[in-house]
């Protein structure tokens, strides 16, 4: 079993959480002004990069926390996890072909 380092609650069985897509995605600053172009491209277009890959998570059947992790999507191994609104330590963005 996969187990995932909550940053409230440690190590815990991959089945307490949820993946909440991409992290650091960017509200536009006036959601009025954006075209109905822009705004759905917001809402539904995100990275879907092979190799290491900044997530949102949260542990569902734990704490109720969201949290970012970094992690490898093709070994599904996670990096890092650090909380919301942080930054991760690590640099490991490579990526693999």
């Amino acid at each position: 079993m996969l187990l995932i380092d909550c940053p409230c609650c440690g190590l815990r069985p991959e089945t307490e959480f949820r993946c909440g897509g991409q992290a650091h995605v960017a509200r536009p600053a006036t959601p009025a002004d954006v075209t109905d172009k822009d705004w759905s491209e917001y809402l539904f277009v995100r990275e879907n990069p092979r190799g290491v890959h900044a997530e949102r998570w949260i542990h569902q059947h734990g704490c109720g926390r969201w949290f970012n992790a970094l992690r490898d999507t093709v070994s599904d191994r996670f990096v890092e996890t650090y909380p919301m609104g942080g930054d991760p330590k690590s640099t490991t963005t490579e990526t693999r072909l």
